[in-house]
């Protein structure tokens, strides 16, 4: 037989129509086609018409930009419970959504377009954030569906639809009906680069050594409990307090006494200082004070009640 013989003719082997090659490049387009022709999800739906549902939320990515690797997880691991829970015999609306508002909406737009914020009118550049938003919401949900994940994407929740936003501030009304939500003091961080509020989880902190301080607080009243401790000590009593956020000390109304914990009370030459019995002897010796006696140890629970001048305000500190 010669070299150029064809022994494939020579072996029994079972012939099939599947290719050599898988070719997704090629096929996969052409099978996430297939299941839109086919409406594969509606299929889905309309079979499972009746039966328990099981409501996955997609919470929304940003319309800032092209969709990139973690979006295309997220949605590839959603698309894999909404998958499970159709043949577990579930009916699954999975409805995918877009964030169009905020910061990073308006930031992107500014940097693509060159513009200064100062110079554009807030209406415009509102109005321009807007177009912005839905022609990356169009361009990501083709890449979105790229991935073949089953949804209704022709009718996709977008946060700047009015509908949306009438149910949100409707939803808002029963909140404070109830009471849930009320007016206070609350501090917003701020970006004064980019003159907007942050969230607080878009701010991120470079480690830093926080600067402490320790501070006596003057003993006004003692509770029942250690009134007659009081009769024996013949010197000031002060509590002994450390933080390490010291510009909070002028709102300080209250000192946090752990119930289950020992406090010594110790007698130094001029005073009496109340501190953690673990931590005392190293507090004393941060402060160069040496020879304190402990006049004597209790429960932290047995403080409660207590009440001290404020250092530099006039105003009670109580134990609590």
């Amino acid at each position: 037989m010669s070299e150029k013989s064809d022994y494939r003719k020579t072996l029994n082997l079972p012939r099939t129509e599947f290719p050599m090659k898988a070719d997704l490049v090629n096929k996969e387009p052409q099978r996430l086609k297939a299941w839109e022709t086919m409406k594969l999800y509606e299929q889905l739906r309309a079979a499972r018409r009746g039966a328990p549902r099981f409501i996955l939320h997609d919470g929304p990515p940003y319309t800032s930009g092209d969709a990139h690797i973690g979006h295309l997880l997220n949605n590839t691991l959603k698309d894999a419970i909404v998958r499970y829970k159709f043949m577990r015999g579930y009916d699954v609306p999975f409805v995918p959504g877009w964030d169009c508002h905020g910061h990073p909406i308006e930031h992107q737009y500014l940097k693509t377009s060159g513009l200064n914020m100062h110079d554009v009118n807030p209406l415009e550049l509102r109005r321009a954030c807007h177009e912005y938003a839905l022609k990356w919401m169009r361009v990501q949900r083709e890449q979105r569906k790229r991935v073949g994940a089953l949804g209704d994407w022709e009718r996709p929740y977008l946060t700047m639809d009015k509908e949306l936003a009438a149910m949100e501030i409707e939803s808002v009304g029963k909140l404070i009906r109830n009471g849930y939500i009320f007016r206070a003091n609350k501090p917003v961080l701020w970006c004064a680069t980019c003159e907007t509020a942050l969230a607080e989880n878009a701010v991120e902190y470079e480690p830093h050594v926080a600067p402490s301080i320790y501070v006596r607080f003057k003993v006004k009243t003692w509770p029942p409990f250690l009134a007659s401790l009081k009769l024996q000590l013949e010197k000031p009593a002060h509590v002994v307090i450390m933080t390490t956020t010291p510009w909070t000390l002028p709102a300080n109304v209250a000192l946090a006494f752990n119930p289950k914990l020992m406090y010594d009370l110790v007698e130094t030459k001029d005073e009496v200082l109340i501190m953690a019995h673990e931590l005392a002897e190293g507090v004393l010796g941060l402060a160069g004070m040496k020879g304190g006696k402990v006049a004597a140890t209790v429960e932290g629970r047995a403080f409660e009640g207590l009440t001290c001048q404020h250092p530099f305000v006039k105003r009670t500190s109580a134990g609590i």
